[in-house]
């Protein structure tokens, strides 16, 4: 009996500890190969990326491969779905409770901060390329509606991510040609103070040199002297208006690479008591003290279950980069070389996100460990055998949530080139350590003056 008892137990434990990304080893194979209309039949295929509670993911990553196939309404249509069930998303109490005896995947999948921020800039970026600027002006002022939900989100200011300076910035170049230009140079404005003041300390990643000369141009263009006086001053730069423009111009973003994905990692805690008013968990490592106290609201069982334990083991998710093989991408144009400059560090930011929630989660992570472990030594004591059955539930229950957006781009870059009336052709070339250089070209239609044209280069 003992025999059968722990060869069950080995078989279920294997089979119970795969991360989201190995259970979608073969769509991500398809995906890194570029094939994406065979990813899309084996996402449709995947009864397990379609269950309800992973609905959001599903059609997230349906959204992104129709994005990479040019399938622009049909794409815009699954991050519609996406977005619809992310903003009905509700705790659910009966979910909440199954949660704290198994583990945070019981629930449905909630998308990170940027994740919900990025829906709304694939859809953007889809009217753009469908040349569509009143829809992609109403995509524009979701994202300034999800980035002051997301500033308020925050009072504490205990996330790093509250702002998201590539959206704004998306938003300029969107107002900007849809001929608004004050609302361009308010998101360009907010823009540059974002990268200046959160992105430069948080990510790395300051603000881009395209975006200084389009906040120099849209002052000029509004007659904001001293506005442009003083980024004159800060740039150190002075405007030149452009003159003979005959032309129109390109905006071409880039996203290279893949962002990273989830894995798990433990943390051990050592119980100290504090005598009536509760317990604190401790972990000499990290530095970290999560106190129990039972005024709080502990039920009995909860207090029953930590005080019957004094070593807990906690999982919980761990990013792990995907690093792209291209570093460096420009634009080559009569002769000129435009830079692409980085804009968004989506791999950056993924990591402090989930080290900012990981924070404020941790103890929930505890109890429910601790709980678990409770419940092990009661029954423990019953019967050793029934005391071991639970500890093996235990085992396979006790999972990190590994789920995340695993088709996001590394990084996004871009620039603005200029192009002649009668259309023309636009070189990109990207670089990296150890790879080829990678050649290719844009074609873009007769563009008049003053017109931008959008384009997206991707790169895996």
């Amino acid at each position: 009996m003992r025999r059968v008892l722990l060869l069950c137990a080995v078989c279920v434990l294997l089979s119970g500890c795969a991360t989201w990304y190995q259970r979608s080893m073969a769509f991500q194979q398809a995906v890194g190969d570029g094939e994406f209309e065979q990813a899309e039949k084996l996402l449709k295929k995947d009864k397990w990326q379609s269950r309800k509670k992973n609905q959001i993911l599903y059609y997230l990553n349906l959204g992104y491969v129709h994005f990479m196939l040019g399938n622009r309404a049909e794409s815009n249509a699954a991050f519609e779905t996406a977005e619809r069930l992310t903003e009905e998303q509700q705790k659910n109490a009966l979910t909440e409770a199954a949660v704290l005896v198994s583990n945070p995947e019981a629930r449905a999948y909630k998308p990170e901060d940027f994740e919900v921020i990025m829906i709304n800039v694939y859809k953007a970026l889809n009217y753009l390329l469908m040349d569509n600027m009143e829809d992609a002006l109403v995509e524009a002022r979701k994202i300034n509606i999800r980035l002051q939900q997301l500033n308020a989100k925050y009072p504490d200011h205990k996330n790093r991510y509250q702002r998201d300076a590539f959206a704004h910035l998306l938003m300029g170049l969107i107002y900007d040609a849809a001929g608004d230009a004050n609302n361009a140079f308010i998101a360009y404005r907010n823009a540059y103070e974002t990268y200046e003041s959160d992105y430069v300390k948080n990510f790395g990643v300051g603000a881009p040199e395209q975006l200084k000369r389009d906040l120099l141009r849209t002052a000029y263009t509004l007659g904001f002297r001293e506005e442009l006086a003083a980024y004159e001053r800060e740039f150190g730069s002075t405007y030149q208006p452009e003159t003979g423009i005959s032309g129109g111009e390109a905006v071409v973003f880039w996203l290279n690479g893949f962002g990273p994905v989830k894995n798990e990692w433990g943390i051990t805690f050592t119980k100290i008591d504090k005598g009536d008013g509760g317990v604190v968990f401790h972990n000499a490592e990290l530095g970290l003290n999560i106190p129990f106290f039972w005024a709080d609201g502990y039920s009995d069982s909860d207090r029953s279950s930590l005080a019957d334990v004094n070593v807990v083991r906690v999982v919980f998710p761990q990013y792990v980069e995907r690093k792209p093989v291209y570093a460096q991408g420009v634009l080559r144009n009569d002769e000129a070389v435009y830079p692409l400059e980085e804009v968004e560090d989506v791999n950056q930011i993924a990591f402090k996100c989930l080290r900012d929630r990981m924070v404020r989660e941790l103890s929930n992570s505890l109890l429910r460990v601790a709980v678990k472990q409770g419940i092990k030594q009661v029954a423990s004591k019953q019967n050793q055998w029934l005391g071991f059955a639970v500890g093996i539930a235990n085992a396979l229950t006790e999972k990190a949530d590994t789920r995340n957006w695993q088709t996001l781009p590394y990084a996004i870059s871009y620039a603005r080139v200029p192009l002649p009336a009668e259309g023309g052709r636009v070189e990109l070339e990207f670089s990296g350590e150890r790879v080829p250089v990678l050649r290719r070209s844009l074609e873009f239609p007769t563009t008049p003056a003053r017109k931008t044209r959008f384009a997206v280069y991707s790169t895996w």
